[in-house]
């Protein structure tokens, strides 16, 4: 038995079920979420209708879900040298499910890379494929020692993984760390996602159809200040947002921002010319994925 398998084992304890889940869904990465994505989409088109379908939707939302990180929170992540375990149900302040909340990285300098099976379901362009990151030992080692030829994993520094992300932003993709009770319920696993090509994103749409208030993704936390004297009315802000939070009306230079439906990805900040844009930390919203946060107020002491 390899070395990741029995780590991967002794994480889910007397779980096997768990273990075994886990297992399939990183062997078999591909065509996992491709069944995934295809189940919610002809489910959405022919039985959007059928509003039991509520209950199994946020059965499946509770267990697999993600969190948004700002530009500022994913550099913490990456830039980590230190271990991180915060286990208690605290944490469903910064990840608000019912299961899936465990925020533990452990030796976090040990990154891998791997090919994102949403970019490749979904047809995204081949050089953008190779863009799913694991951060800690226990998940990049089983990616690098059973996924290297299948799905091109390889070992990364914290600085190319930076790189990398920064390369995908600049093109309007976000960040995203995702949680699923069959992988231990923790973080581990962090994408660059796009709409168009992200099955987690897909699903979230597919699933309002059903019911509005339905989300995979959990808002980072951080809501959009404008400075109108900035401003310089290119609408940039509007193109990259994800969601439509943002409209630009040029004609009569009015900016229209929807607080509720941001998430707080940072994009538009980032996008913006003049830099009229800055994110704050909104006490209305969960809390952020913010390490400094994250080992100030919800790692328990020894």
């Amino acid at each position: 038995m390899k070395e990741s398998t029995r780590i991967m084992m002794k994480k889910h304890g007397w779980r096997f079920d768990r273990f075994i889940h886990n297992y399939i869904y990183f062997k078999y990465y591909y065509p996992y979420v491709e069944s995934v994505f295809y189940l919610f989409k002809y489910m959405s088109k022919l039985l959007f209708w059928f509003k039991p379908l509520n209950v199994v939707l946020s059965m499946a939302f509770s267990r697999y879900h993600s969190k948004i990180l700002s530009l500022g929170d994913t550099r913490k992540i990456f830039t980590l040298n230190e271990n991180i375990a915060a286990m208690s149900p605290e944490n469903k302040k910064i990840v608000p499910f019912k299961y899936a909340y465990k925020i533990i990285f452990q030796e976090p300098e040990n990154i891998a890379v791997m090919d994102c099976p949403c970019k490749m379901t979904l047809g995204d362009k081949d050089e953008n494929i190779n863009s799913c990151l694991a951060v800690g030992k226990g998940l990049s080692s089983f990616w690098l020692e059973h996924g290297g030829k299948k799905y091109h994993a390889r070992k990364i520094s914290q600085k190319e993984a930076l790189d990398m992300i920064n390369r995908f932003r600049k093109m309007g993709y976000l960040t995203q760390a995702f949680f699923k009770v069959a992988t231990g319920g923790s973080t581990g696993v962090i994408c660059n996602c796009h709409p168009d090509t992200c099955v987690s994103l897909q699903a979230t749409k597919f699933a309002k159809k059903f019911n509005s208030k339905l989300t995979m993704n959990a808002p980072s936390g951080y809501s959009i200040e404008f400075n109108e004297k900035r401003c310089a009315w290119h609408a940039t802000c509007a193109e990259v947002c994800p969601v439509e939070a943002i409209k630009v009306d040029k004609t009569n230079k009015k900016w229209i921002y929807d607080k509720d439906a941001c998430l707080g990805c940072e994009l538009c900040v980032e996008h913006c010319p003049e830099k009229a844009l800055s994110i704050f930390r909104d006490s209305g919203k969960s809390v952020p994925l913010d390490v400094d946060i994250v080992k100030k107020e919800f790692v328990q002491p020894n």
